[in-house]
């Protein structure tokens, strides 16, 4: 069968995912709610595929591997809100079904560490929308036997994403509240623990993607800093800090996020282990592109 992927919500993860698959051959469709952007996913090679609206049952029906990247808001999942019965039936030709969700389903552990086998506990409007997402998504693939893999994302950085430009022109500013510790992950690396899952299929698993060195936000800021050799970022505590609500609840949680499933199981060795080295690599990309 022919190597074809679908991927609802063509987003910035996906994105990356598609440009490893299309180096080896893969045909990928991808959807988008705006014609504009689908314009410029031809450009990347990838069919567009506008939704709601397009069929998207004959797109499941035709792809050997789906990835789901849409995010859930007050509404639910916008597949098992819009197009339920899209899944709900046997799909004998899927070969994988992957689900990106996050890290923020574990809450806040005051800085200790949590893995896959950490009690589901959010505290964030988000989190509480991204546990009844994975728990709709695991109800169906049980009832169809959809094989379906769950990834909990920390916070993604890559390029395009870097601290760099606002550290350069003097608005970023080292936020700190005591004991605050953020999981990140490169989209580089996303993209790999992806395709690794894609080789090895285990339906029902569920994998945390984040790097191997959980750390407080300024600490990042500070390395950013001493690689552009420009003055550090002032440092503003928490209680006076001027932030967006969003913003302001990823300080609401604090948890250092463990990878030993997704290296053991994947066989995975990180491209960027560390912020040390993602910055370092996206250095030379905003220096080209000002990003």
């Amino acid at each position: 069968m022919e190597r074809h992927l679908l991927a609802i919500g063509y987003g910035y993860s996906a994105r990356a995912l598609t440009r490893r698959l299309l180096a080896q051959g893969w045909r990928v469709t991808g959807t988008t709610r705006s014609a504009d952007r689908a314009a410029a996913m031809v450009s990347d090679g990838v069919t567009p595929l506008v939704w709601p609206g397009a069929d998207l049952g004959t797109a499941v029906m035709g792809a050997s591997h789906i990835l789901l990247s849409a995010a859930p808001d007050a509404a639910g999942d916008p597949v098992l809100t819009a197009a339920p019965e899209v899944f709900d039936r046997p799909l004998p030709g899927l070969r994988w079904l992957g689900y990106l969700s996050t890290t923020g389903v574990y809450g806040d552990h005051a800085g200790g560490w949590v893995d896959e086998t950490t009690p589901l506990t959010p505290g964030t409007t988000r989190g509480h929308q991204r546990v009844a997402a994975e728990a709709g998504w695991q109800a169906l693939a049980a009832a169809q036997g959809l094989p379906l893999h769950i990834f909990r994302l920390a916070g993604i950085y890559g390029p395009g994403r870097g601290p760099f430009r606002k550290v350069q022109d003097g608005t970023a500013q080292r936020i700190v509240k005591p004991g605050q510790y953020f999981s990140r992950i490169h989209v580089e690396d996303i993209a790999q623990v992806l395709g690794a899952s894609i080789n090895r299929p285990e339906p029902g698993a569920i994998y945390n993607v984040c790097d191997d060195d959980p750390s407080p936000p300024q600490d990042v800021l500070t390395h950013a800093a001493e690689l552009l050799g420009v003055d550090l970022p002032p440092v503003v505590p928490i209680d006076e800090a001027q932030m967006t609500p969003m913003a302001r609840s990823f300080y609401a949680e604090s948890k250092r996020v463990r990878n030993d499933r997704m290296k053991h199981e994947l066989g995975v060795q990180l491209a960027y282990p560390t912020y040390r080295e993602g910055l370092a690599a996206l250095l030379a990309e905003h220096l080209r592109s000002g990003d």
